[in-house]
């Protein structure tokens, strides 16, 4: 393994605490494309027990009887209420909270309607502050499903009051966000605290099956790669009478730069992650385009290609655009010294295009297989075993990549690791309340201009 690779505990002191599910066997030596027999071996990327693969069974064992909370009652808090509730027995929601109060029955009223769960109205909590009601209601874990500005204040104070974190992707939206939230993971493995992060393809079987077989090194060492996100334009709400700015922009937070960091941070997290769990390797350098074509609201880019620079010269592609009519691609590819695999068809090919493994879908044939209920059942699983996870590291390396990504699109130059870490950018609105705000504040970047 090449000193130039930077592994994640050293970089951003992971814990290996977890543990490996189960040994994996070194792949057999297969034959050599120029007939040398051996010259074609596979020499691991990292040993055995070097890196964390979760157990994946349907549901979490029975154990500890657990009660959870909900901060962000919307369509994402919602659907991570259901997955939560599907991966195992013995748990239950008790407390839910939003700003607004018609998010709070909403999901009140699906959790009475669906699972025969009666939350109490003492327990539904509504406003800014609601976060804090939640997690002192008596709660052993809480989904943190708000709109990612908010998620690095929610997580630290979940963290402080000793409760358990499921925390939706993207963790964090600025430089200050992102300290915030390396801050309180290194606070939550030291208090043995469960933190699972909505990175799901980590508990995707296809994804983790691949990312075993590059490490058993089948693709060599990795010296590139490209990632994709390419869809159509995302939701969007139209100002409505008697709302206020904030209200507005909440609702419509996808849209707005300080609420969700922007597609590239927001959604294409999902593609960059994936380069940086498989590779390991440290970022240094972005150097990024983009621009605003036809979305609808909001401040942000439709569209950005950047390139990636890592320590060991390296470099990654990455390529997310949002706009309808156009052609769509949302997958992975990454090229080793051996070879390459791609997430279109999960499978690995030598460099003369040989497919030498590829997943095995019928190996998925009843069993759960929706990595959003997966990523449920490993933190259940790790707070019931008493075998603790903290993702929120990982996952904050792969946010601030994207973070670096956008600002270099948005300046026009080129941002370092070291610049975007010790930023003080800081996303956060003068006040947290609803009401007027100042919405010349929030203009469509322009590279090159210097605003």
């Amino acid at each position: 393994m090449s000193n130039n690779k930077l592994s994640r505990r050293e970089f951003l002191s992971f814990s290996a605490a977890a543990g490996v599910a189960g040994a994996l066997g070194l792949p057999t030596i297969l034959s050599s494309c120029c007939g040398k027999e051996g010259k074609n071996a596979y020499v691991p990327l990292k040993a055995q027990g070097e890196y964390y693969i979760p157990e994946l069974p349907d549901k979490a064992a029975d154990g500890k009887e657990l009660k959870a909370g909900v901060i962000g009652c919307g369509g994402r808090g919602s659907g991570a209420a259901e997955n939560y509730l599907n991966a195992a027995n013995g748990i239950t929601i008790t407390a839910i909270g939003d700003v607004f109060p018609d998010r709070v029955q909403g999901l009140k009223g699906m959790l009475n309607e669906k699972y025969k769960i009666e939350i109490p109205e003492e327990n539904c909590f509504v406003g800014f502050d609601a976060y804090q009601k939640v997690i002192d209601s008596g709660v052993d874990m809480v989904i943190i499903a708000t709109p990612p500005f908010f998620r690095p204040e929610h997580f630290r104070y979940a963290v402080e009051k000793g409760v358990h974190c499921f925390l939706e992707k993207p963790i964090c939206v600025d430089a200050e966000g992102y300290r915030t939230v390396m801050a309180a993971a290194k606070q939550a493995k030291a208090k043995n605290l469960c933190v699972i992060t909505g990175t799901q393809r980590h508990h995707q079987r296809p994804y983790v099956e691949s990312f075993k077989k590059v490490q058993e090194g089948l693709i060599g060492e990795i010296t590139g790669g490209n990632v994709y996100w390419n869809q159509n334009m995302l939701w969007y709400r139209n100002r409505e009478s008697g709302w206020s700015d904030m209200e507005w922009m909440i609702r419509d937070w996808v849209n707005w730069t300080w609420l969700s960091g922007d597609h590239i941070v927001e959604q294409h997290v999902h593609n960059i992650d994936v380069f940086a769990w498989f590779s390991g390797y440290k970022p240094v350098r972005a150097t990024g385009f983009g621009s605003r074509q036809r979305r609808v609201t909001g401040d942000q880019f439709d569209n950005f290609s950047v390139d990636f620079e890592f320590e060991n010269g390296v470099h990654m592609h990455s390529m997310c655009r949002q706009i309808n009519g156009c052609d769509n691609n949302v997958s992975e590819f990454i090229q080793g010294s051996k070879g390459s695999w791609n997430s279109g068809d999960f499978a690995i090919r030598d460099l003369q295009g040989n497919v030498v493994w590829q997943y095995d879908n019928s190996t998925e044939e009843g069993h759960q297989n929706d990595p959003y209920t997966l990523e449920h059942v490993n933190w259940i699983a790790s707070i019931r075993n008493n075998t603790p996870i903290v993702q929120a590291e990982d996952t904050a390396l792969s946010n601030m990549m994207a973070i670096m990504g956008r600002e270099s699109a948005y300046t026009g130059k080129s941002m370092t690791w070291e610049e975007m870490t010790g930023s003080p950018l800081n996303l956060a609105p003068a006040k947290l309340e609803l009401g007027p705000m100042d919405m010349a504040k929030y203009k469509v970047p322009v590279p090159g201009s210097g605003e």
